[in-house]
């Protein structure tokens, strides 16, 4: 620790946003330019801990080196500071944009303080690193005459497969869509996540030695699909990272029909055209002018929010049926937990500029969608419910609605791959494969994060596809070295 006093002596201060009136006029990330002088000031904040929680389970799920790195960047090391990010984390340029930051959460300085800007730093670092060149491919100087299939590319399955090359293996991964990244490509908007950031990283896969094969949909029966058991027979490992993509669906009256759609659905559409096209070709649902109304909270939802106010909404509401959070922990929810409490992020600021007021109305359930004799989306009905999220007699309303965004979460994974394989699955329709190995009931073929746990953070999927990565290779070869 550099400066003993740090914490005492320099208050908590985030990089802000690009200005929200601002920002919701493009698709260009949020994000301002790094500024090393005030990040390393931030860094002088991390103290001297006698267990740094941030690097614990609670904390961080891959164990970053926080103190380390943070140390480093306070005394200009920034180099150093790379080389310590790198050391547990494959893509800090990822996490450094969407992650919540659970690291801050578990921060010992945040008992009594605010926690350190954790996040900040990360994402400055790696930025750094390939703004100074300092990022290079490094392919493994052996190979094993090992391979082996990873399907899906999203961040379970490109931390994977990277460990797996970087132990000499040949790798292969398969992604359905026709870019890669997952839901990091399709299921963030570039406003929170560059797309540019992505290809970046896997240009530097392809020179490691990584191939990746687009619109190849395993277990798929049209055109693109391809057989898994082909890929069982052809390698010596099977991954299977492909999410859980099932989405929450609202089977309430006129849920059928034009208007009401998944919240993937609007967000890989968006994303699509942009990249495609500028918007150009048309092939998106537009929230232009359009009363809109998401229901569910989340991340996603945010997504929704955001996008629909850069298409230009005439109106726009977001459905939480849980209570509004504290504004601090309350007593069930003691440090180093995750705090539950209620946040601001960039979507909500952005309707707040825009329309005067945050979006979110709370303990309210949909009980109906409203329709026209033409079968159009015109409201929404709902009533509000208690604390218990029981329905309160005489609170119905109606809301009017052209556009309503389901973001209710995901479910598990979709089925086609296992159903072909026989594959076990757990009573939440998960993959059946222990956290100690990885290995399902299928001999030869693993599976890790989403499709395995259920709906997780980035950073958890990450830490999945290496430690699968280190089982497999520890399968093939009888040892490993793989952190």
């Amino acid at each position: 620790m550099g400066k003993p006093t740090g914490f005492k002596e320099v208050a908590r201060k985030v990089e802000p946003y690009r200005d929200a009136a601002v920002r919701m006029l493009d698709f260009k990330e949020i994000y301002t330019p790094h500024d090393a002088t005030h990040l390393q000031s931030q860094g002088s904040r991390c103290m001297d801990c006698g267990v740094p929680f941030c690097q614990s389970t609670n904390g961080c799920p891959i164990h970053n080196l926080i103190p380390e790195w943070n140390d480093l960047v306070y005394h200009g090391r920034w180099r150093d500071a790379l080389d310590r990010l790198h050391k547990t984390n494959n893509f800090p340029e990822f996490t450094g944009r969407v992650c919540p930051a659970p690291c801050e959460g578990a921060c010992v300085l945040g008992i009594t303080d605010p926690a350190v800007t954790i996040k900040n730093i990360e994402m400055a670092i790696i930025d750094r690193g390939f703004a100074e060149g300092w990022v290079i491919p490094v392919p493994p100087v052996n190979r094993t005459g090992k391979s082996v299939a990873v399907i899906g590319s999203g961040p379970a399955g490109l931390s994977a497969a990277a460990q797996l090359n970087s132990a000499g293996h040949h790798v292969t991964v398969y992604e359905r869509a026709d870019r890669l990244g997952g839901l990091l490509m399709y299921g963030i908007p570039n406003m929170k996540l560059e797309k540019s950031v992505i290809d970046r990283r896997i240009d530097l896969l392809r020179a490691e030695g990584v191939t990746f094969v687009v619109n190849a949909d395993v277990g798929g029966k049209d055109v693109n699909g391809v057989a898994v058991q082909t890929l069982i027979a052809n390698n010596d490992a099977v991954l299977l990272a492909t999410g859980a993509t099932l989405a929450r669906d609202l089977n309430i009256p006129g849920r059928e029909g034009p208007g009401v759609h998944l919240a993937m659905e609007f967000l890989t559409a968006n994303t699509k055209s942009y990249l495609d096209s500028g918007h150009a070709d048309g092939q998106y649902i537009s929230a232009k002018d359009k009363d809109v109304i998401v229901i569910g909270g989340g991340d996603t939802g945010t997504d929704c929010i955001g996008t629909s106010l850069r298409h230009g909404c005439r109106s726009l509401v977001n459905f939480e049926l849980m209570p509004q959070a504290p504004a601090g922990r309350s007593d069930n929810n003691p440090w180093p937990l995750w705090p539950k409490i209620h946040r601001v992020d960039y979507g909500h600021a952005e309707a707040a500029s825009r329309f005067g007021d945050d979006p979110r109305v709370f303990q309210i359930a949909s009980k109906s969608f409203i329709r026209d004799d033409a079968g159009q989306l015109r409201g929404v009905i709902t009533v509000n419910v208690d604390q218990q999220l029981k329905e309160i007699p005489g609170s119905e309303k109606t809301w009017p609605a052209d556009l309503v965004f389901l973001s209710m979460g995901f479910l598990q994974p979709e089925h086609y791959i296992n159903e072909s394989l026989g594959l076990e699955t757990d009573p939440r329709g998960n993959f059946v494969a222990n956290k100690s190995d990885y290995r399902t009931s299928v001999a030869k073929v693993y599976a890790a994060a989403d499709c395995r746990r259920g709906q997780d953070l980035v950073v958890r999927a990450i830490n999945e596809g290496r430690e699968a990565a280190r089982e497999i290779d520890r399968d093939l070869m009888g040892h490993t070295q793989l952190p």
